[in-house]
């Protein structure tokens, strides 16, 4: 061999170590991903996402801001940020919101400043949200991890609205219609999980697992936002 072609060679081996030095060090760097878990009323988001938090997962729950009346046993800055109609408008005149929807009548956003700071701190940031506000996302970040919650059935999930109790028949009514639509819209999302009753931890298992495997993607690539 002559010393030219030792010469290339040993280029090519600095460079081939210096390649496969950067990927080590980019696999030993925190991965996070935005994670969307969305859905028709009733199909457990809420329950799903209770449920993560009891088993002390590390994820950061995002939570949102909206301007609809406390419900019984809900708590300010754990389930929503409750605000006012101006509070909410004073937010969008700012651009503190990554995205924002009318939900049967009732304002919901999520605060852009939290989802920055916790993608930045290396943590996987939970979204949840409704379907709309899912498409919007999905446009935002193409690379965020959609995730569609569903029950088994129709029946069982219009029995989930009915047991829950919290709306007048005419609005009971329109969840039903708007749930029916939702579903349609099931093909936008990367993944789907059914959550049957009485298996929420079954349902966790999925969901964390999908989390897992995107985070081990060849092709992993950080959320701008």
């Amino acid at each position: 061999m002559s010393s030219s072609d030792q010469t290339t060679l040993a280029e090519q081996t600095a460079d081939d170590a210096a390649e496969i030095a950067a990927i080590y060090e980019s696999l030993n760097h925190p991965r996070p991903v935005l994670v969307v878990i969305s859905g028709p009323s009733g199909v457990g988001k809420d329950a799903t996402l209770q449920r993560m938090k009891e088993r002390n997962l590390s994820f950061y729950f995002v939570v949102t801001a909206t301007t609809r009346p406390k419900r019984p046993g809900e708590v300010d800055g754990v389930d929503y940020h409750f605000v006012s109609m101006g509070e909410f408008a004073d937010m969008i005149e700012k651009g503190e919101l990554l995205e924002y929807a009318v939900v049967y009548g009732d304002y919901k956003g999520i605060p852009k400043k939290h989802v920055r700071e916790a993608l930045a701190s290396g943590k996987d940031v939970i979204l949840r949200i409704d379907v709309q506000g899912a498409a919007t996302i999905r446009q935002l970040i193409p690379n965020a991890v959609t995730i569609f919650l569903t029950a088994e059935s129709e029946e069982e999930l219009i029995q989930r609205l009915q047991r829950r109790k919290t709306e007048s028949p005419d609005a009971l009514k329109m969840r039903i219609a708007t749930a029916r639509q939702e579903m349609k819209r099931i093909r936008e999302f990367k993944y789907v999980v059914v959550n049957r009753e009485g298996h929420l931890d079954d349902t966790v298992d999925k969901v964390v697992s999908i989390i897992v495997a995107e985070k081990c993607r060849v092709d992993w690539k950080p959320v701008q936002i």
